[in-house]
């Protein structure tokens, strides 16, 4: 039972993990300029991107019985506020607001880490969190290319 209850705990985790990516997202596209279109737009996706991952994580926790936490992290509530106070010294700045994404983009390939280092996970899960992880890295690089890529200036 305790491996049971450990395992809904690291489900749960990877829940909050994505539900911290669902409110950084929308945050970060209320930062956004008019002409960053194509940020909102990467945004979006990567939002519905996170209700995928979470459903298919829900879909487990319910077979175990156990709830779908519907909440966010302690670490997310504090990269938003720092999110925040970044925005406000930076004047919506388009690099800011991807390196802050980045920032949540490696808290989300950290937690997913973590999850698999476990050695009590069945294989079943262990693919599918695999699967997740790599999903979310490539929405890392994303950001990373994007935050890299020199402004052009109109």
């Amino acid at each position: 039972m305790e491996n049971r209850e450990a395992f809904a705990e690291t489900l749960n985790d990877l829940v909050q993990i994505n539900n911290d990516r669902i409110v950084g997202y929308e945050r970060a596209m209320h930062e956004l300029k008019d002409e960053d279109a194509d940020l909102r737009a990467l945004f979006v996706d990567m939002i519905h991107e996170s209700h995928n991952l979470k459903l298919a994580l829900s879909t487990e926790l319910n077979v175990l019985g156990t709830e779908t936490d519907s909440g966010t992290t302690s670490r997310g509530k504090i990269y938003r506020v720092w999110m925040d106070v970044k925005a406000a010294f930076t004047g919506h700045d388009r690099h800011a607001i991807l390196e802050s994404c980045e920032f949540g983009e490696d808290a989300a390939q950290s937690a997913y880490k973590s999850a698999l280092a476990q050695e009590s996970l069945p294989n079943y899960i262990r693919l599918m969190l695999e699967e997740q992880k790599h999903l979310l890295k490539m929405s890392h690089d994303k950001i990373k290319v994007l935050r890299d890529a020199p402004v052009s200036v109109n």
